[in-house]
């Protein structure tokens, strides 16, 4: 029965839905010159969404709905991280969608929708829960890959991901169906004590075993990536800045969520971390070096989302609140540094010219110092060079996989940073010392907020670099007894 725990408990949710639906309905009758009405109306939204998830939480972990909802630190930081990086992609788009003409009310909607699916998800106290929030998300994510609906390789990529999307869901929900046939509850909290006294073991190693699967491909891990450089490719980059950030947020913590019920001192707990271990390797191999052949720059960053996916794994691997904050500090981390690359591809993007293209960016200093200096930040952080944040995060990253007892993964792991190396400082070099293109004048947007909030998510990283101590503590706190 409804009660009053659950409406406080669920009201930054609440209030999302209602103010997405209005904005629905406010979009349907303004002209489209009025359109500033609901990008800023959007970016409200937001702001507010992220107010009530900070200023609602409680001292202690609370439930709604018989445990089907869980509020606690660690949804408070995933959900306040994957609101800030809508916030980042409205800011960011505006430009890019005017150009284009795709500037409608159906981008911000989808893409608040497709928030709310990331919400539910990472606050997800049982299977049915983490289902309806995971199509929520991905079916909102489908339409905002296919939203150039003039653009063949955009509706190529949408098909793919959706084909592939279903398959993976399906794996997933038929992972489910067994774990629920194995332990008889859908509840996470309740599985871990009847998944040690499970009547078919085998039965429920095998729901894992397709649940894997399902975590794999939302993360874009190998050998589950095959959707991922196409939809990074073919996707509206103002799409592709969101599914590199919040849906990675997403992911970790469906991943949490799910697995963490099989934690410490679950009988199968070495099976899943072995796959894991297996997953991290492949991904972290063919993530960065197929990157390295790579011309185009949204694809070379879809084949480095596939690696980073990979240190991702390291944490899970842990399996210990130590390395669930290690992964989280990173997933946060890479939404960080995602978002001020593909906001720099924004910014430097014009009607009829992409801006994705390695080449593309040859000579930017030359021509704008600043958006190749922002540009710079975020390739050199996500390659992990020191000081800078992202170093900080591949190292508690390596030192999880060390506690966990896997000292070979974490010289592979460490290998396979100093390959992405290159390939991100690829992108420098041509920047800074190649001669460029005759007669391309590339200039940054003139959009004020687009230059101001862009320049703010670069230089946190390097604030964060010096600074990085407190989040880390939040992270660790959220996992802390």
């Amino acid at each position: 029965m409804l009660s009053w725990n659950d409406i406080l408990v669920l009201l930054p949710e609440i209030y999302l839905v209602a103010a997405v639906c209005v904005l629905l309905l406010m979009d349907a009758f303004i002209k489209p010159d009025q359109r500033n009405a609901t990008h800023w109306l959007a970016i409200i939204v937001t702001v507010v969404t992220g107010w009530l998830v900070v200023s609602g939480q409680p001292a202690v972990p609370v439930t709604a709905f018989d445990g089907m909802f869980v509020r606690d630190r660690a949804a408070e930081i995933l959900q306040l991280f994957a609101l800030l990086s809508v916030f980042l992609v409205f800011v960011y788009s505006r430009p890019y969608l005017k150009d284009r003409n795709l500037w409608h009310g159906e981008f911000y909607v989808l893409t608040l929708f497709a928030v709310l699916g990331v919400m539910f998800l990472v606050s997800a106290g049982s299977l049915v829960t983490v289902y309806l929030g995971l199509e929520l998300l991905t079916l909102s994510s489908y339409a905002l890959v296919a939203f150039n609906r003039d653009s063949r390789v955009s509706s190529e990529a949408a098909i793919k991901y959706f084909v592939l999307g279903a398959l993976a869901s399906g794996s997933l929900l038929y992972g489910m169906s067994m774990v629920y046939g194995a332990t008889g509850t859908l509840d996470l909290a309740q599985l871990h004590a009847a998944a040690l006294h499970a009547d078919m073991p085998n039965l429920l190693r095998f729901g894992l075993i397709f649940m894997i699967v399902g975590i794999a491909f939302k993360l874009g891990a190998a050998p589950f990536h095959m959707w991922l450089p196409d939809v990074y490719e073919g996707a509206p980059t103002a799409t592709v800045t969101f599914i590199a950030s919040a849906s990675k947020l997403a992911a970790f913590g469906m991943a949490y969520r799910l697995l963490s019920a099989f934690g410490p001192g679950g009988p199968i707990l070495h099976q899943w971390q072995l796959m894991f271990a297996v997953l991290a390797v492949l991904s972290l191999v063919i993530g960065n070096l197929v990157a390295i052949v790579q011309t185009n720059l949204k694809r070379m960053l879809a084949y480095s989302t596939i690696a980073h996916m990979g240190y991702l794994l390291l944490g899970l691997v842990n399996a210990t609140p130590a390395g669930y904050a290690a992964a989280l500090f990173y997933a946060i981390s890479y939404a960080l540094m995602s978002t001020v690359a593909f906001g720099v591809i924004l910014a430097m993007a014009r009607a009829g010219f992409e801006c994705d293209n390695i080449d593309d960016f040859k000579g930017l200093n030359q021509r704008s110092p600043w958006m190749a200096f922002l540009m710079m930040l975020a390739m050199v952080s996500l390659a992990g060079v020191p000081p800078l944040f992202g170093f900080f995060a591949k190292y508690l990253i390596l030192k999880a996989a060390i506690d966990a007892g896997m000292m070979w993964l974490a010289i592979v792991a460490a290998i396979a940073a100093i390959v992405g190396l290159y390939y991100y400082l690829r992108v420098v070099k041509v920047m800074y010392f190649d001669a460029p293109v005759e007669g391309q004048e590339l200039k940054p947007q003139p959009d004020l907020p687009l230059r101001w909030v862009l320049s703010i998510n670069a230089l946190a990283l390097l604030v964060l670099s010096v600074y990085w101590g407190p989040l880390l503590g939040w992270c660790q706190m959220a996992f802390a007894g």
